[in-house]
């Protein structure tokens, strides 16, 4: 059954909810901007149609503060809500209080989130698809015992991983039985601050590993796609910071079986709405389910640059009960594109984080570049969120020129008062193993270790 929205408030802040709004703004809906204190000069604010402050800078106050924001749905009559990523966009509880109050939720539905979102069960539904995982316990380890003994069956080293996590916390790693016990009561002490529920399951490390993520799309009636894979090994204590797409290490036989198996999933938990399969691939080119996010990703923008296919007007339209035009045998995937992560961080100095005000902002321009950001010259990045300042997509017919434009794209970006990854991203496009395409999950955590100095060149 097909609905019609009118306003849609974007439960967010940051680029994501500028992304948002432009995507709304072009299908002819209205909108409405929610903000904290720390946020009432953001680009979100002035490019909404409507705006309201729903409390503190602290995330907890505001932006994390379900009864502020759906009182903020009812003074400006918003008939739906987009949550973005982050902060309550996986969140089935908040899911299902939208439903309850008759406010659309632009995402899955609150029995997909919930299922999907608790690591054990996702597990269990590509387990039951013939998706293969990573060998680990049977579900959730009660106690550092008998987590000892399933340890011991499964092989060292092994992953304790928190059953609701996300954005690598509430994961520790146990490389044998001494550490063992001290590591499970780390995770499991993580895992219920960080996500209030202390449980956690055991995974075998697999070592050397590369991130590949699938993107799908499934609407309310069945109708599902893959839109290819990104790479995104290239990170820092879990967190990413270059994606690219196609991932220059799969081959076509390989891409159709890894997306076979993200859809197999979806469809198996009744997901529609867009989201992501995580997967690990190991030295040996055999892939491993890992997980789905239940909501649009930070690096959407490369599959969108990959086929031509809006994943946020998708979200819309699927929210709306439309839907695919598409099926799988038309998706195309042109070119090679890589998205640069420009976050206010000092690359020198263990990439702290660099707040503060943004003297000058000089985003660079020219064919096959696109910029995402929320920020502006004068603009004051506050201490409070996430360091983006804004994403950099590069295109290119083959990952030699993305490389070669990239450098060209990062080095007409300038940005003064605060420090960020430009020079980080620099060092990369020169760098041999990345070149090369020779490099794993745990590269760039090596080469902090080492000392390694991102504002020199290598040799």
């Amino acid at each position: 059954m097909q609905k019609v929205l009118k306003k849609v408030l974007i439960a967010n802040r940051g680029e994501i909810a500028v992304r948002i709004i432009r995507a709304c703004h072009d299908m002819g809906l209205q909108t409405v901007a929610i903000y904290s204190q720390a946020d009432a000069e953001a680009l979100h604010v002035l490019h909404a149609d409507e705006a309201i402050c729903v409390g503190e800078a602290p995330s907890q106050k505001s932006y994390l503060r379900i009864p502020n924001i759906l009182s903020a749905c009812e003074i400006t009559g918003a008939d739906a809500i987009h949550p973005g990523y982050g902060f309550l966009s996986e969140n089935a509880g908040f899911a299902s209080i939208c439903e309850s109050c008759g406010v659309s939720f632009i995402g899955p539905s609150p029995s997909s989130i919930s299922l999907l979102g608790d690591k054990a069960k996702a597990k269990a539904t590509a387990k039951s698809v013939k998706c293969p995982v990573i060998p680990g316990s049977d579900g959730i380890v009660e106690d550092a015992k008998e987590g000892l003994k399933e340890a011991k069956r499964l092989g060292f080293p092994i992953f304790i991983k928190a059953s609701a996590g996300g954005g690598g916390k509430g994961i520790r790693i146990a490389y044998n039985a001494d550490e063992f016990t001290r590591q499970f009561s780390a995770a499991r002490a993580e895992a219920q601050v960080s996500f209030n529920n202390p449980d956690v399951y055991l995974e075998r490390m697999i070592v050397n590993p590369r991130h590949i993520e699938v993107q799908v799309v499934g609407d309310q009636h069945g109708n599902y796609v893959y839109l290819g894979e990104r790479d995104c090994t290239i990170q820092r204590r879990r967190q990413k910071l270059i994606e690219e797409a196609p991932s220059p290490i799969l081959s076509p036989a390989l891409r159709k079986k890894v997306g076979e198996c993200a859809v197999a999933v979806v469809k198996a938990a009744g997901y529609y709405s867009v989201g992501t399969v995580e997967f690990l691939l190991d030295e040996e080119n055999k892939f491993y389910f890992m997980e789905v996010n239940t909501r649009i990703q930070v690096e959407h923008t490369i599959t969108e640059e990959l086929t031509g296919i809006d994943l946020v007007k998708e979200q819309l339209k699927i929210a709306m009960g439309e839907k695919l035009a598409y099926k799988q045998k038309d998706i195309e995937f042109k070119g090679h594109i890589m998205q640069f992560r420009i976050n206010a961080e000092n690359p020198s100095n263990q990439f702290a984080p660099s707040p503060g005000l943004l003297e000058y902002y000089i985003p660079p321009g020219g064919p096959h570049v696109r910029v995402d950001s929320a920020c502006y010259a004068g603009y004051k990045i506050p201490p409070n969120y996430d360091s983006m300042i804004a994403k950099l997509i590069v295109k290119g017919k083959d990952r030699k020129e993305v490389i070669a434009i990239a450098k060209r794209a990062l080095r007409e970006f300038h940005i003064g008062g605060v420090h960020s990854t430009i020079p980080f991203h620099l060092f990369m496009l020169q760098n041999p193993k990345f070149l090369e395409n020779d490099y794993c999950i745990t590269y760039i955590d090596q080469l902090i270790e080492s000392g390694c100095d991102f504002t020199c060149k290598p040799h």
